[in-house]
């Protein structure tokens, strides 16, 4: 599963969103949002809004190196060195 998934919930669905992890943080068209069940407010502050790029990005290093692990543990049939 990706640090960024797609993400239900009460933003206008004309635009492609994700969640990040497991956050009320979305992504949507470029912009910050926190989504709750009650609605959502658009993330406007500069340094929150650079912590969670640096985040998504780290997160989404993460989930590429932890791909390329199972792509290599897949090709070696699985076994241990």
């Amino acid at each position: 599963m990706s640090a960024l998934a797609s993400a239900p919930g009460p933003l206008p669905s004309s635009a492609r969103s994700e969640r990040l992890a497991q956050s009320p943080a979305v992504r949507r068209d470029g912009r910050w949002w926190l989504v709750a069940v009650s609605g959502s407010v658009a993330v406007t502050d500069p340094v929150v809004t650079g912590q969670l790029n640096r985040f998504a990005t780290a997160m989404a290093a993460a989930d590429q190196a932890v791909a390329g692990r199972l792509i290599l543990r897949d090709h070696h049939g699985g076994r241990r060195r």
